[in-house]
């Protein structure tokens, strides 16, 4: 997110991610101006966009997450529903076999530790702070990495399966 005057919300991703920009789009389409595009970033990379529109609406939302001073923030008062749950593992989620992982690396360990509070309360999942090179981020426990697929799973697009965590002989035999 950002702001100006409002706030508006970028969505970009790779070229590579395509079906899951235009995925956004068709949630958000009717706070957006223009439909996504592609761009070239950095060197070779090639990337897919689009904004919404600066909004009134939005703002309350750019201030609760980055506060005064622009730095990302966990509010205390934080609520994920299951579809947000969803998109933010599906933004910042990956797997290592049958375990899932949120790469929260930009956020303070304090953001860190109140989201493993979060997902705890608000749906019983439980983790731990993993270290990943140099920054923590966030590990579901293996049992939780399966709870959450079996939420989210639904809700996800099936061009996003790949994300999810699996258990390698179980999922193989049934196919998933």
């Amino acid at each position: 997110m950002a702001c100006k005057t409002h706030a508006y919300l970028k969505i970009g991703h790779s070229i590579k991610q395509k079906d899951y920009v235009d995925w956004k789009y068709n949630i958000l389409s009717s706070l957006v101006k223009s439909q996504p595009k592609s761009y070239l970033g950095n060197g070779t990379r090639v990337g897919y966009r689009f904004w919404t529109k600066s909004l009134p609406a939005l703002t309350p939302y750019y201030k609760m997450f980055y506060g005064r001073n622009g730095q990302k923030q966990i509010p205390d008062n934080l609520v994920l529903t299951p579809l947000a749950l969803s998109i933010w593992y599906m933004d910042d989620g990956a797997r290592n076999r049958a375990s899932s992982y949120f790469n929260t690396q930009s956020f303070t360990i304090q953001d860190q530790k109140k989201l493993l509070q979060i997902l705890d309360a608000q749906f019983g999942l439980k983790g731990n702070l993993n270290k990943d090179k140099t920054y923590f981020r966030i590990r579901l426990f293996q049992k939780d990495a399966q709870r959450m697929k079996s939420m989210i799973k639904p809700l996800i697009p099936d061009f996003m399966y790949y994300k999810l965590p699996f258990r390698p002989r179980i999922d193989s035999e049934l196919g998933t």
